[in-house]
């Protein structure tokens, strides 16, 4: 099984991402839905109502079968939970990862 690229709290190994998750969180939601197919301005907004906890915990799930991470639902949502900035910021760099390697590939 794979791994994160980055740790849970590797926030600042990229400053821009972090910065742009820490004002506006939503952007980075979307921007994470977008890249396992979904919706980027439906999933953006759902991140900001009280559906936010079940679709990012949707899309993370995702972002873990495509890169053939370990985990389950239930430790995607406590995380999403307790620490809503650090797992959008990990799942964005990873999706980023995934951009990067299907840009490579071509």
């Amino acid at each position: 099984m794979g791994e994160w690229q980055h740790g849970l709290c590797g926030c600042f190994d990229n400053f821009g991402i972090c910065i742009i998750t820490y004002f506006v969180p939503c952007v980075t939601a979307g921007r994470n839905a977008e890249a396992v197919g979904e919706n980027c301005c439906l999933y953006g907004f759902l991140s900001m109502t009280c559906v936010g906890l079940w679709s990012m915990t949707m899309v993370r799930g995702k972002i873990r079968q495509a890169k053939g991470i370990e985990g389950s639902c239930i430790g995607d949502c406590i995380l999403i939970m307790f620490c809503t900035l650090c797992t959008l910021v990990q799942e964005g760099q990873e999706v980023e990862g995934m951009t990067q390697q299907s840009i490579a590939r071509e």
